[in-house]
């Protein structure tokens, strides 16, 4: 038996990790996963000591919420590391989490894969020294990453982005010739954490309500598959409008939506890499906020314009996530044809940008070449 490690915090994380140890079953039958993840590493046999959804947060006050949980699963991590002694351990993004532990692994003579990378690129550079002396391996989504990797002395492979094999080519609700005569289909997608859409859907909700006063509408709320079902219908209910929530066929739902209200983050390139036209919101808390008004060094939040290097989709933030804002830049989009056309022509770059095809099978290849032995 091939034992490992394998720790993904986030929905995203969580699928990309699921993808790579399926293409990983193919190169080593004899492997045995246990870990830190959600549903998607479950089903392929990943033995859980936790569910990941119950650490994944964004923001300070949320993850002081959530320290002690997130203390104990770590010391368990370790605990199981100690007894089953992995040969290698597969880190996938998380890297608040995953960075200390890997200082911990190392300590222990294990090897560290880490796969999609911090985005030390973006805030606290300083931590690609620390990365430097406790990953072995860094695969990455991006070009540029492998660059920056490299010339701070991390071997670093470029694998490509899992996305572009996960999102299909599908028709889009816009190349129909009656795509402006309405009613629109708007999309809403609040995050995959508890507290992303305890932060934002209630505003969506809000904004729907504005833009249904100035345009035809239908309302699709697209559910991650780590947020309740239940958290949803409360929000809808409360806001007492006539919301579909979407649990299936995401994709397909997505692709048919005139437009989508988007927190920022994967979800944004899954919109791109279909070309459905968004608006990206976000809200922290005001103490993380600050924060990353101090330490990021970006140009835009969103995960489609740093790829697109521009700003192709609106990005609303903090106070401008506002009913009144958010309903101003959907009906301004919606009603104008022309930049639509021009938005979609944007994000149709987004899929060779991200890169070919096989992403998870060349991280795969990668991972196995460490495994197997020399």
């Amino acid at each position: 038996m091939t034992t490992v490690l394998v720790v993904a915090g986030e929905a995203s994380g969580d699928l990309h990790a699921a993808r790579l140890l399926s293409e990983l079953r193919q190169r080593l039958p004899d492997l045995r996963p246990f870990g830190l993840g959600g549903s998607e590493m479950a089903a392929q046999g990943v033995e859980r000591l936790a569910d990941s959804s119950e650490i994944s947060v964004v923001g300070i006050t949320e993850v002081l919420k959530v320290l002690s949980r997130a203390r104990q699963i770590f010391d368990q991590l370790l605990a199981e590391v100690d007894r089953r002694q992995p040969v290698l351990a597969i880190l996938v993004d998380f890297p608040e989490f995953n960075l200390r532990l890997a200082r911990q692994l190392k300590r222990r003579g294990i090897r560290v894969a880490y796969y999609i990378s911090p985005q030390v690129w973006a805030w606290r550079r300083r931590r690609v020294r620390d990365i430097a002396r406790v990953v072995d391996k860094m695969l990455v989504l991006f070009p540029f990453e492998a660059d920056f990797y490299r010339g701070h002395d991390v071997e670093a492979v470029h694998v490509g982005h899992p996305l572009v094999d996960e999102v299909p080519q599908l028709s889009q609700v816009w190349d129909r010739e009656d795509a402006q005569q309405g009613p629109f289909v708007l999309a809403l997608l609040p995050g995959s954490r508890r507290s992303e859409v305890q932060a934002l859907l209630p505003t969506m909700l809000e904004s729907v309500a504005e833009i249904a006063r100035r345009l035809p509408i239908t309302v699709e709320l697209i559910r991650a598959p780590t947020v309740p079902r239940s958290l949803l219908a409360e929000a809808v209910e409360l806001a007492g409008l006539p919301v579909r929530i979407i649990s299936g066929n995401r994709f397909e739902h997505l692709s048919q939506a005139h437009l989508a209200l988007c927190a920022s983050g994967t979800a944004t390139l899954e919109l791109g890499l279909l070309t459905t036209p968004m608006v990206v919101v976000y809200r922290l808390t005001g103490w993380s906020y600050l924060l990353a008004r101090l330490l990021v060094r970006l140009p835009s939040f969103s995960l489609v314009n740093l790829v697109l290097d521009q700003q192709v989709v609106p990005e609303l933030i903090q106070a401008d996530v506002h009913p009144t804002r958010v309903a101003g830049e959907v009906v301004k989009l919606l009603s104008d044809g022309g930049r639509i056309g021009e938005m979609r022509r944007e994000l149709g770059r987004l899929r060779h940008l991200l890169g070919d095809s096989g992403a998870s099978g060349r991280a795969a290849d990668e991972i196995a070449a460490m495994l197997r032995p020399s």
